[in-house]
């Protein structure tokens, strides 16, 4: 009787080394999409009130957690059942993305200074609504790079167990959410920290306070590179997807170094995109007319 009770436990642990073990291996897998769904989620979070960010990011992690809990069983089960079906999804979350990088480019240069003087005229209801369709534009951001994170991490277990399966992948998920929710959450009340260094130095500690400006004065110029790196990393992950899933597209552009080959992917995809969708609201606009 003991001898089996202690053999349950000797197979947990072996469980549990083994799943240890895959979960570094596919953490590294999924290292290079993490970084970008952190300059991503870095970009989404960025631009509310500083009295909202919080909240706003809760929100946002909320949806990310809620977006796992969907795609991990349907992950598992499409594995078991329908991998075909996986490749045509990765894709239509590429196109997604790429619209959406080549879309802030396009903001920047044609609608930013217009964008930002509507904003001012909006009053707080509307702030409010404008609020709920950028965390619901994140959310959907997160779904989509969540899908590449859990089909890469899935992709280095699939000749292992499904307990040993659900045990990795899970943890990656997981691990993802946190990490970079947590990080951006530090990251967007840098400058609270910095203030808080300004008080406590006063004039008695020139260093510290000297820190807290820095912090402060630091805080708009991360945002602003990170909104600007999270742009080239939709359009690099998406380009991605298309080069690691069409190899007509990879043989004919393997004379490129593979980040220009994505990016210049990522862009003709995201400009097509757009063009599309301009044509498609153009084309309402002129049926709503008649």
């Amino acid at each position: 009787m003991s001898a089996g009770f202690f053999a349950v436990f000797d197979d947990i642990a072996m469980l549990l080394d083994d799943a240890a073990m895959m979960s570094k291996v596919a953490t590294k897998k999924t290292a290079g999409v993490l970084g970008d769904d952190l300059a991503v989620g870095a970009q989404k979070a960025s631009g509310f009130a500083a009295s909202r960010e919080l909240a706003v990011l809760w929100a946002i992690t909320k949806g990310s957690f809620r977006n796992k809990l969907v795609i991990l069983p349907i992950a598992f089960l499409l594995s078991a059942f329908a991998s075909w079906i996986i490749v045509p999804i990765l894709i239509l979350g590429g196109i997604y993305l790429a619209f959406e990088g080549v879309e802030k480019i396009y903001e920047y240069f044609f609608s930013h200074e217009l964008k930002k003087e509507k904003l001012k005229a909006l009053n707080e209801e509307k702030l409010l609504e404008y609020e709920a369709s950028k965390v619901k534009s994140a959310i959907l951001t997160d779904f989509i790079l969540s899908i590449e994170i859990i089909i890469i991490a899935l992709g280095t277990v699939l000749d292992k167990s499904l307990t040993l399966q659900i045990f990795v992948v899970s943890f990656v998920a997981i691990l993802a959410t946190i990490g970079v929710y947590g990080f951006v959450a530090m990251l967007v009340r840098m400058d609270d920290v910095g203030f808080k260094l300004i008080v406590m130095a006063g004039e008695k500690k020139p260093v510290v306070k000297k820190l807290g400006e820095l912090l402060v004065a630091a805080l708009p110029k991360v945002i602003r590179a990170l909104s600007i790196v999270g742009t080239l990393a939709m359009l690099l992950v998406a380009g991605g997807i298309f080069l690691h899933n069409i190899h007509f597209l990879a043989e004919n552009l393997d004379f490129f170094p593979s980040l220009l080959a994505e990016l210049t992917v990522g862009l003709v995809v995201g400009m097509l995109a757009l063009g599309l969708e301009k044509l498609v609201m153009s084309l309402k606009k002129r049926v709503d007319k008649t």
